[in-house]
């Protein structure tokens, strides 16, 4: 890896971050709040939360099993999708590789930021290689973009193809492990200290059931998640996103129960996919969904809308035609899918 000096932009690394009010005491005891302009009526809702989220850091790094000062939390993942390109891309100079198809948002944020966005196409089997990854990287290329398990795919990127890039790729590699509550694959957020260009992400709103809360976590090394907390807005998880973690985070086996669950119908589901007749392949996942392929995807699609039926059409998206994409539900909203479908 390069020194993280010279992976950050200039103005990033120099930069005198804003001291909120709430910074300045952190660490003493205070009763008496005069410094911030807050109201001092309406409590709780009057005071600008933490921060840092120390309290919450501290809960998660439990349950996690990375020490808090390696935890960023943004507002969503991508947060801190935007801040890598914020921190550490010249804009008009630098340039992004990532796999394609994968999570819109890499690219969007590229886009937003002026950063030229590198994609490179899964084979067949919706795998790709760490030898492509790096042969579509030169000089300017900051950061390398794995989605695993992938989103629109479902299915988990090979390990070694994950690590190699990792150890051989100098400057950074984020893994997006949005749905890895859901894999049998080991994370790799438990290689962040050992790897000090890997940014791992994870987030609150799949296995945690917290999507309506926003709140996306990155784990890295510490000088990182520095720079993350330099640039981010100063109070960019409210209280009621941090109460609403905390209290979750006191309670994880109501995950490991509904994961259980969603698994449990993830299988059912695809198995009774695979025998209507109206659907070809359904691939390999990780995730809680799974791509289907379909005779005519965009007709079933606009059928089951008019049943009131959502599902994800990703047909015009590279290696996915005629292909939807299908959120595991409840029992009860899976046999409506299925009765849907079985009587198209």
């Amino acid at each position: 890896m390069k020194p993280l000096e010279q992976l950050t932009r200039p103005n990033i690394w120099r930069l005198s971050p804003y001291s909120s009010a709430r910074n300045e005491y952190s660490g003493k005891v205070a009763r008496v709040f005069l410094d911030a302009n807050e109201n001092p009526y309406n409590k709780p809702f009057n005071r600008y939360p933490d921060p840092l989220q120390e309290e919450v850091k501290k809960r998660l790094s439990k349950v996690k099993g990375i020490p808090a000062e390696s935890i960023f939390l943004g507002n969503g993942s991508d947060e801190a999708i935007d801040l890598m390109y914020r921190c550490f891309c010249q804009p008009g100079i630098d340039n992004v590789v990532a796999m394609e198809p994968t999570y819109g948002m890499y690219k969007v944020c590229a886009d937003i930021n002026d950063v030229e966005y590198r994609p490179v196409l899964l084979d067949e089997n919706y795998q790709i290689t760490a030898e492509k990854l790096l042969n579509a990287c030169d000089q300017n290329t900051k950061i390398i973009w794995i989605c695993s398990p992938n989103n629109p795919t479902g299915n988990s990127i090979h390990r070694k193809e994950i690590e190699k890039v990792v150890e051989e790729f100098e400057g950074l590699v984020v893994i997006d492990e949005a749905y890895s509550d859901f894999s049998m694959q080991k994370p790799m957020r438990y290689e962040v200290a050992k790897h000090p260009n890997l940014i791992v992400f994870n987030t609150m709103s799949k296995a945690w059931g917290c999507a309506a809360i926003r709140l996306g976590m990155a784990f890295a090394s510490k000088e990182i998640i520095q720079l993350f907390n330099k640039v981010k807005y100063p109070y960019n998880i409210n209280q009621l996103t941090q109460e609403q973690a905390i209290e979750l985070l006191d309670n994880p086996y109501d995950v490991e129960k509904w994961v259980g669950m969603l698994l449990l119908e993830r299988k059912r589901l695809i198995e009774a996919f695979k025998m209507l007749p109206i659907c070809e392949k359904v691939y390999p996942t990780d995730a809680n969904f799974f791509l289907a392929k379909m005779t005519d995807a965009q007709t079933i699609y606009n059928y089951l809308v008019d049943k009131g039926i959502i599902v994800r059409n990703r047909t015009r998206v590279s290696l996915c035609l005629n292909c939807l994409r299908v959120t595991i539900g409840t029992k009860s909203e899976n046999n409506e899918l299925l009765a849907a479908l079985r009587q198209y």
